[in-house]
């Protein structure tokens, strides 16, 4: 990765500690020697039968918001472990959405500028939504007809939590900084 301009983002990886080269080579290949205007870079461990480990980092540049997600595959019929790594390029005109829940402790207490405890950042370009079906009700208790079902379409293209008690506070100021650029970026 040394032809990635942003020696922080470098340094972001390798904090990460997640493949730091193979993510690092994969986002040189995206931003195609742009420019880094601000980044994040998320890793997280998830646990269901086995611990999997992925990291999600977010580069924007003057022109693009490019995101790179890096997951572990486990070895299984005796084929070696591996890891994927996926990056998409969005140019910044088709970035619809950029929203952040912020979650404070205290809010009667909250101050202005302080960091929240809980960041979550999600950006929507419609790359990829979710559909929500549930069963459609006529509103009488009693009927027994089929009405279908009735559902919403939510944009859910990157979804980015980010926790002061698990990451850090200097985490989710570093998420705070990054949405702050991007919703800048996203302006224009």
């Amino acid at each position: 990765m040394a032809d990635v301009p942003s020696a922080t983002l470098r340094q972001s990886l390798d904090l990460a500690g997640y493949y730091p080269e193979l993510v690092g080579d994969v986002l040189d290949v995206a931003i195609a020697g742009e420019e880094v205007v601000g980044h994040l870079v998320h890793p997280e461990t998830t646990f269901d039968t086995e611990v999997r480990r992925h990291v999600t980092a977010l580069v924007l540049t003057p022109t693009r918001l490019i995101m790179a997600h890096v997951d572990d595959h486990h070895a299984d019929d005796g084929r070696a472990e591996s890891a994927s790594a996926t990056t998409e390029a969005v140019p910044l005109s088709a970035v619809h959405t950029v929203a952040l829940t912020h979650v404070v402790g205290s809010p009667e207490r909250h101050r202005a500028g302080a960091t929240p405890t809980e960041l979550t950042l999600a950006i929507g370009w419609g790359g990829v939504q979710r559909v929500d079906l549930e069963p459609a009700t006529c509103g009488d208790p009693d009927c027994e007809a089929d009405h279908g079902y009735t559902g919403s379409i939510t944009p859910d293209d990157v979804v980015v939590r980010i926790s002061a008690q698990a990451e850090g506070r200097d985490a989710v100021r570093a998420a705070v900084a990054f949405a702050r650029a991007l919703s800048a970026a996203t302006a224009r």
